[in-house]
């Protein structure tokens, strides 16, 4: 791919910034419009998690698959079709007759959302090739899901008291199509030197995995965790686990390559993703429930009350990229981690009176710490690997946070709604404490790893495993 002058690669970065604001704006509105959709759909908390997870589950199970795809194939081609699903499944989500049909158009739309994030930030790793610039480009790439968070609730809360739940999905179409446009006129055909060949049965196992293990956790408290469902589910996902690894390590061009493993980093910020993107979702949905069912505040008023952590959000990923690009990832992801777990701890006595001030306090902390923790996970993710993984990685990255936060809304939905007896409203803020607790402990594992991770044994190891991709393959034996 030749080299671009720094505007043209100014607006690349802005394109991919539009699906990522898109795809994060969405997340943050349909938390707030759980209750809204409950109410006129008629439809149980369980369905609530899964119009959550349904979308969660199909771009963790996708996002590597149309990763290497894109490097095979073409990025700008697969980032084009990305656009247009996405948005025609949204069109479809406005107009779901009942709980079902929605969850089935989010599956849709999440398809089209797999085509999004990994391949723009692919598309954004080969286009930036200096460390420090391609550095405060990833600030930038995670202010923008700051930013759509802080529009999010806001937007949101007038679109939902005005118009009704279902317009929260029409803005995503005139973006997803502008984006679309632009896409095909400024931003250039990249792919790998070498194709890579697809691993359906990679493919399989990941989706066996991660649906039998979500479905089993919010389905669990329903149907019973003996019933011969969920006991087939959680047997499917763990004889997917132990089966994924070898089958990987065997394949020339695997789905998931372990080697990515090896790197201590790597490996790390894969976790990191999990656990602060587990404490998000869990914090958001929660947080959507208890302001407007129990407090029985307004859609735009709960919004408004989030503000303050959704601008911390926005405002403190470029600054958290600048600190990486000059000082590597400890420092953004310890305090980030310590700010997770803050926020987390002063939720813990949540009551159904308790005071706004404290609430905000709270909001803020974990705003904080979120803000400051995603820069350094994207970073870490893609700089340690070649240009030519660059799509693989990033998915790897990107499945990662989705992977994190499908299993935070089923694990802390599933066993902070277990506990709720009575109506919803009347009994969740008691229950919630053990899912303030999950944040804690989420917040704790991100400071840990911060520090485990950013040593110089741990890099030295992201060091070797980037050798790795770019030894020559042995010479294949010859039979006499």
């Amino acid at each position: 791919m030749p080299e671009l002058d720094r505007r043209r690669r100014q607006l690349v970065l802005m394109i991919c910034c539009c699906s990522l604001f898109v795809v994060g704006l969405d997340n943050t509105i349909v938390n707030l419009a759980l209750p809204s959709i409950q109410r006129d759909l008629d439809a149980s908390v369980t369905s609530l998690q899964w119009t959550i997870d349904a979308y969660t589950l199909t771009l963790a199970s996708l996002l590597m698959l149309s990763g290497s795809t894109a490097d095979r194939i073409g990025r700008r081609r697969v980032f084009r079709t990305g656009l247009l699903l996405f948005s025609a499944g949204s069109l479809l989500c406005s107009i779901a007759p009942n709980a079902g049909a929605l969850v089935g158009f989010r599956v849709l739309q999440a398809i089209g959302g797999s085509m999004l994030n990994p391949v723009a930030m692919s598309i954004i790793v080969n286009v930036f090739t200096e460390p420090r610039e391609r550095a405060r480009a990833i600030g930038i790439w995670g202010g923008v899901t700051g930013l759509s968070m802080a529009a999010g609730p806001v937007l949101g809360g007038l679109l939902v008291d005005a118009v009704g739940w279902r317009s929260i999905f029409w803005i995503n179409v005139p973006v997803g199509v502008a984006a679309m446009i632009l896409a095909g006129r400024f931003v250039p055909e990249s792919r790998a030197p070498r194709p890579r060949r697809l691993d359906p049965v990679g493919q399989l196992l990941v989706m066996v995995l991660l649906g039998g293990l979500t479905f089993a956790i919010i389905e669990g408290p329903v149907r019973g965790w003996g019933s011969p469902l969920i006991l087939g589910c959680l047997a499917g996902a763990a004889v997917a686990a132990v089966t994924l690894v070898p089958w990987e390590s065997r394949r020339t061009d695997p789905l998931i390559d372990p080697r990515f493993f090896r790197s201590v980093p790597f490996t790390g910020a894969t976790l990191i993703a999990v656990c602060a993107f587990a404490s998000l979702a869990g914090f958001l949905f929660l947080n959507a429930l208890y302001l407007q069912s129990v407090r029985g505040f307004s859609a735009l008023h709960a919004g408004l009350l989030t503000l303050p952590m959704a601008a911390l959000c926005a405002v403190l990923p470029p600054i958290s990229g600048r600190i990486v690009g000059a000082r590597g990832g400890r420092i953004p992801l310890v305090l980030g981690g310590l700010g997770v777990t803050l926020g987390g701890a002063s939720l813990l006595p949540l009551t159904s009176d308790y005071p706004l001030w404290l609430l905000v306090i709270g909001y803020l902390a974990f705003g904080a710490g979120f803000g400051l923790i995603n820069p350094p996970i994207t970073n870490t993710a893609v700089s340690g690997m070649p240009a030519t993984q660059a799509g693989v990685a990033s998915a790897v990255a990107s499945t990662s946070r989705q992977v994190g936060a499908a299993l935070g809304v089923a694990i802390i939905g599933s066993v902070v709604t277990s506990r709720v007896t009575g109506p919803l409203g009347a009994g969740l803020a008691g229950a919630s404490h053990v899912g303030w607790a999950i944040v804690v402990g989420c917040g704790v594992a991100i400071m840990v790893l911060g520090l485990l991770t950013t040593t110089r044994a741990a890099r030295r190891t992201a060091e070797e495993t980037a050798a790795t991709f770019e030894r020559p393959p042995a010479p294949a034996m010859v039979a006499r």
